[in-house]
């Protein structure tokens, strides 16, 4: 069980990829949120204290430097290589200059056919969530290493990194 605790700290608006299912960024943040997600059931199941809105992070309708902030909870696990490069691309399209972009989520380096799953208990500025992600595709290579190329490439500086227990949280600034 990983333990992370997220307190109410970002500014600004927040564009939230793959914020369906538990809405952990919205049940934080509220109406600075605006949560997509690629499938309605997971956005259905959220709270309603946020906007939400059905788009695939590879192609997003939003303008240019619309959003101050830009969050990625555990969803790039469930991207191919293209998709997560087309969606951080995307992220830092509609990020404001000075924005930031956030990224949480798992190293994962699996060739078997077992799914990777990890339990996370989330303390979301004092409310506790407990919840499982899971991937089920096999030959998943998912490391922290492809996210800090990309943002260096895509000319983010680095704010903050930190490691724990096969997780990690990168803080971006444009």
């Amino acid at each position: 069980m990983i333990n992370i605790t997220l307190n109410k700290n970002i500014e600004g608006s927040i564009l939230d990829i793959g914020g369906g299912g538990e809405g952990i960024i919205g049940r934080i943040y509220k109406n600075q949120v605006t949560a997509i997600d690629n499938r309605q059931d997971e956005l259905d199941e959220t709270p309603n204290c946020f906007k939400k809105v059905l788009m695939d992070a590879t192609c997003l309708t939003f303008k240019d430097k619309e959003f101050d902030n830009v969050t990625f909870f555990y969803t790039l696990m469930y991207m191919s290589k293209d998709d997560k490069q087309k969606a951080i691309k995307e992220a830092v399209r509609v990020l404001n200059e000075g924005g930031n972009l956030y990224i949480w989520d798992s190293n994962i380096d699996k060739h078997c056919k077992e799914p990777f799953i990890i339990d996370i208990n989330i303390d979301a500025n004092g409310e506790n969530i407990t919840t499982t992600y899971g991937v089920l595709k096999e030959n998943i290579n998912h490391h922290i290493n492809e996210f800090l190329e990309l943002l260096k490439e895509l000319n983010l500086c680095l704010i903050e990194k930190k490691e724990y227990n096969n997780n990690f949280y990168l803080k971006f600034k444009k």
